[in-house]
């Protein structure tokens, strides 16, 4: 499956902005079930600076300055995607019990623990805590396989919380999402990651893109497409596996993964720091998301 995503940022600041410094997460990585055949960033007005470079996750990242004055900000990321389902499986053969992978991960100074125990601990927007290790519970009884039971919990999470666009930002609470039961793909991501947290494993936030399909008989609508989220969890000898709470599915040939991190703080889309401009300014954001014909040539750099 091939994908082109043109995802465009708009800044509106109403007062004229000095200068600014940002941080871009818009290339998707390169992965065994995922190939970035090509990649452009457009940035209006342009940038003075420009540079790219990994994270310490191995994301890619886009740092622009623009040290003009202007009112407006416009950055527009388009890339090619190769998807291969087929190497996107869950590996149940190798699932071992949940309390057996705590275990593992708390072991120390071993290989497992020195790369992945980051992903045990607190992140500013996914903390644990002992109502998240409670809700939980139900879902990891003693001896209960690992991905068997993270399966259950994302299971959990679709049916009992309330899709709420309006409910939450991404400062939201984590007690306020589980209390209300309801929020978004990055309340029910942060919530599902400190969920796994909190019973000693490890967790990470992803950043991507789910394609979405228009209903029968409808034409799909420019810009309808958005930015989506979903978490993974580690499994000692079989990696990391993907779950989409939003969606109670596992990701397989329609998520598009750009980054992962501790939470979403890792990972923005765009980010960063202004000198001058309105501060209640509020960026506008639009995704397409558009299946491509088979083929191996790429206009895109």
């Amino acid at each position: 499956m091939r994908y082109r995503i043109v995802h465009k940022t708009e800044y509106f600041y109403g007062i004229t902005v000095s200068q600014c410094h940002n941080l871009a997460h818009l290339r998707p990585r390169n992965l065994p079930a995922q190939q970035c055949l090509g990649h452009r960033l457009e940035i209006d007005p342009l940038p003075m600076d420009l540079a790219e470079h990994e994270d310490f996750f191995g994301n890619h990242v886009s740092y622009f300055s623009i040290q003009q004055p202007h009112q407006t900000l416009t950055v527009t990321a388009t890339s090619e995607i190769q998807l291969d389902s087929g190497n996107n499986q869950l590996v149940l053969d190798k699932d071992i019990p949940w309390d057996e992978v705590r275990d593992k991960l708390a072991e120390p100074f071993t290989d497992i623990t020195r790369e992945n125990r980051q992903f045990v601990l607190d992140s500013p927007l996914a903390t644990t805590s002992p109502e998240l290790a409670d809700y939980a519970a139900a879902s990891f009884p003693p001896g209960r396989p690992l991905l068997e039971a993270v399966q259950d919990l994302m299971e959990r999470v679709h049916h009992e919380f309330t899709y709420d666009p309006e409910f939450s930002t991404v400062t939201t609470p984590l007690a306020e999402v589980l209390t209300r039961r309801r929020g978004v793909c990055q309340d029910f991501a942060h919530l599902s990651v400190a969920c796994l947290r909190s019973l000693g494993l490890a967790a990470r936030y992803v950043s991507g893109y789910l394609e979405t399909l228009p209903p029968p008989g409808q034409s799909k609508q420019p810009g309808a497409d958005e930015s989506h989220a979903w978490f993974s969890v580690y499994l000692p000898d079989a990696g990391w596996h993907d779950f989409d709470p939003t969606n109670n599915r596992v990701p397989l040939d329609q998520h598009i993964t750009t980054a992962w991190g501790r939470d979403y703080a890792d990972v923005t889309p765009v980010k960063g720091v202004i000198f001058g401009g309105n501060p209640d300014h509020r960026p506008q954001v639009s995704v397409d998301m558009e299946r491509l014909p088979e083929s191996p040539s790429t206009g895109l750099r």
